[in-house]
């Protein structure tokens, strides 16, 4: 098992020669062949240890079992304790979610601490399998029933060309101790169940079951990478910016992949692009949510819009005569001039007659009622019928400021300026505000 694994790390060049590597050491039967296999084939190990605290006094037993290991191994070792739970209410997020975050982010540290080359870690070609078909049970594109990558980053697992059963006899051959974690008994949790129930029921159909398993899942590891290719083109096509073209996603070869490759990574689940795609046809303004995004069905687009927190609609902010220049919520830069002047057509710049403001002005976001009288118009029109005349989007509604004077819209800023504070040939005094719209 040796020189298999030493040729599974030259093939997949997962380490240079007495390399210094981070051990990820949780005292099971796995991570202790994986620390002595290393050590045997002269790398430069440090055994990192997490103590998560799920397990009471298991936890705590392991921790002390790895430290006592090491000493007595002179392998220099590290550790750290977290509240996992705690962690994971605070994220909302799961148990499971939160010891790996807490685990991977951890060993990104301490391997910057000692200049590892990287971090190893225990998986082996069962897991994979496993990995495999938790994925297809979920529900997944191709590149999640490709198994587990022999690295990630710098995250390396020169144990996946081996099976469980090998890691056993080399454990019991080398006469290594380890300790048992009682919750890998436990069927409630799906991998474990698929461990100890689903996968020996597909054995006794056929006995190569896992092999065959991890055979395909190779070969889709293959396939993918033309897959990858070929889809960063097609999105290359239809996707500019955060905006998906409806009709040039029509036009791909695929459009569910394309687009189940677009969101997915996005955080949105496989039924949701699902209901998102399907609405293709429907009437603009639908939105579909992940934890981070939401998805905007236009008219001839669906618009990514990232979830951030927006200043409350009912907020006002105040300018007076003597303002120059705001940052926030808009970035505009305000002056009081005389006659004659530049005055520039252009919707970024309003040039409003000074005589017929009253300050402080009021710059907020529009709201259902709204009215204006359009630049070179006499009659009131809604502003919600103004943004349906330009097409304007959900999002691009929502993000409608209006600068009033008194209860009057002066301007719709970046967009149009209200007719009733328009320069006249009688106009002494200008109010000129330009928005910068590249903040």
């Amino acid at each position: 098992m040796l020189d298999t694994i030493r040729g599974y790390i030259e093939k997949e060049k997962l380490l240079t020669p007495n390399a210094v590597v981070i051990v990820g050491l949780s005292g099971g039967m796995d991570s202790m062949v994986l620390l002595d296999l290393l050590t045997l084939l002269g790398y430069q190990c440090i055994g990192a240890h997490c103590n998560f605290h799920l397990r009471g006094e298991e936890s705590d037993r392991d921790a002390a079992f790895v430290q006592k290991w090491c000493k007595s191994t002179d392998i220099p070792f590290t550790t750290i304790d977290f509240d996992t739970r705690e962690y994971a209410a605070d994220k909302g997020i799961s148990i499971e979610m939160a010891a790996r975050e807490l685990r991977y982010s951890w060993f990104e540290i301490i391997r910057r601490q000692y200049d590892a080359e990287a971090v190893a870690v225990a998986h082996h070609k069962d897991d994979s399998v496993e990995t495999v078909l938790l994925n297809l049970i979920r529900g997944s594109g191709i590149r999640g029933l490709t198994g587990i990558s022999s690295r990630h980053g710098k995250v390396i697992r020169p144990l996946l060309c081996v099976t469980r059963a090998e890691v056993e006899g080399y454990i019991t051959e080398r006469g290594i101790p380890y300790v048992f974690d009682s919750s890998n008994g436990d069927d409630k949790i799906m991998r474990n169940s698929l461990r100890l129930n689903i996968i020996p029921g597909l054995e006794a159909l056929n006995p190569a079951a896992k092999e065959a398993i991890h055979r395909t899942s190779s070969n889709l590891a293959h396939a993918e990478m033309v897959y990858s290719a070929s889809i960063k083109q097609m999105i290359d096509f239809v996707l500019m910016d955060d905006q998906i073209d409806i009709r040039k996603l029509r036009e791909t070869s695929s459009p569910q992949s394309v687009f189940f490759e677009i969101l997915s990574p996005l955080g949105f689940a496989p039924s949701t692009i699902e209901d998102a795609l399907k609405s293709m046809d429907a009437t603009p303004g639908k939105l579909f949510f992940s934890e981070q995004y939401r998805l905007i069905k236009d008219r001839e687009y669906f618009i990514i819009d990232r979830l951030t927190e927006k200043v409350n609609g009912t907020d006002t902010f105040w300018i007076y005569p003597e303002t120059t220049e705001i940052s926030s919520p808009l970035n505009l830069k305000l002056k009081a001039t005389t006659m004659p002047a530049e005055i520039k057509k252009n919707n970024r710049f309003l040039t409003a007659d000074y005589a017929k403001l009253t300050f402080p002005l009021q710059l907020r976001r529009w709201r259902e009622g709204d009215w204006f009288i359009p630049l070179g118009m006499e009659g009131r029109k809604k502003l919600s019928d103004y943004f349906t005349d330009r097409k304007f989007s959900l999002r691009d509604k929502e993000n409608v400021w209006v600068l009033l004077s008194g209860d009057d819209i002066v301007w719709i800023v970046g967009e149009r300026t209200d007719n009733r504070y328009r320069v006249t040939d009688k106009t002494v005094n200008l109010f000129m505000v330009e928005l910068n719209k590249e903040e």
